[in-house]
């Protein structure tokens, strides 16, 4: 199989080393318009690089869409239109959604998109947990990290990450919904908190507190910040006869034995963390989605797609409507 990867950035690299892991027969082609980028790309992964879908030596399957997240409705458009399966990192905007599903389903085309922590063998055992115990439970989660110190390499103006419209908060949030809507049901009703707190040069809040009410019943508050200097994503559940901990990594989840009194750690899967990354970016679960993305191809029915992200961005909405 064909495969293209179109943006070569930390992410685009992620997933050509994966892809070149992954054990599959793939003709791999890195594409960016950033000569040195690609460049450098093409030496480390051995790949044929590109400047343009339209320059490419061979015509690609599907493609894996790993530029900034603005430009990815049109860049999904044109790989739509060259009959690709599209991989999509989050999207942060709804820009084309409408357009880019309908012609999907049109062309018979795959239309992905990754919710990693639901690949997470933590996410999953604390989803059967909560829903096993058939009890209303609450929750406390805060996940943050500085935002100079998502990416120290580049210049901070020049990522999307300090842009208004696909702010780190932003990001965080359209990671992090999909899953606790998953565990613990639709959100109904959100009250907020947004505050800046530090002195960057950004023009968006940078710190969240969200206090969400689910259809379900259940409730919980969430705290989203690109102001932590200790990188954060810590995790309290509880109800009842339910009382869950996480701190971000496979080896930190724990459950309290109710009867016994005592904690005890649940195992969580595989764990492989790439050097320069914070702790709890475990590379398992980007592969897994990967697995997962070909399996769709395949005929499985996909956990996460454009409906859902759809419906958590217009929440991620209302949150940014609040204050």
């Amino acid at each position: 199989m064909n495969v293209c990867v179109i943006g070569l950035g930390s992410m685009g690299k992620r997933r050509i080393k994966l892809l070149k892991n992954s054990g599959m027969n793939l003709t791999i082609t890195g594409i960016d318009n950033n000569k040195e980028r690609a460049r450098a790309v093409a030496d480390e992964y051995g790949i044929d690089i590109s400047p343009s879908l339209g320059d490419m030596k061979l015509e690609a399957d599907c493609a894996f869409v790993c530029t900034s997240p603005q430009s990815h409705g049109e860049i999904i458009r044109e790989c739509l239109e060259r009959n690709m399966h599209v991989f999509s990192e989050l999207n942060l905007v709804n820009d084309l959604y409408e357009e880019n599903m309908q012609a999907a389903g049109e062309k018979g085309k795959v239309l992905f998109l990754s919710s990693t922590p639901l690949y997470k063998a933590e996410m999953q055992i604390i989803d059967n947990k909560v829903k096993e115990s058939r009890e209303v439970c609450a929750y406390q989660y805060h996940v943050g990290q500085y935002l100079p110190d998502w990416h120290p390499w580049d210049n901070l103006k020049n990522i999307f990450i300090s842009d208004k419209r696909t702010n780190g908060c932003r990001e965080l949030l359209a990671y992090e919904l999909p899953w606790i809507q998953h565990t613990f049901g639709a959100v109904k009703k959100v009250n907020v908190i947004r505050k800046k707190l530090t002195k960057l040069d950004i023009d968006f809040p940078d710190t969240y507190l969200v206090q969400i009410e689910h259809a379900s019943g259940n409730a919980g508050n969430l705290v989203i910040d690109v102001v932590s200097r200790q990188a954060a994503r810590h995790l309290e559940v509880f109800g009842e006869n339910l009382c869950l901990s996480w701190n971000g990594t496979p080896d930190s989840l724990y459950e309290k034995d109710v009867m016994q009194g005592e904690f005890r750690q649940i195992p969580a899967g595989e764990y492989i963390h790439e050097r320069g990354y914070e702790g709890f970016i475990n590379e398992y679960a980007y592969a897994k989605e990967i697995e997962e993305f070909f399996a769709v191809i395949g005929g499985k029915k996909p956990v996460y797609g454009f409906v859902e992200d759809r419906e958590t961005l217009r929440v991620i909405d209302e949150i940014e409507a609040i204050n």
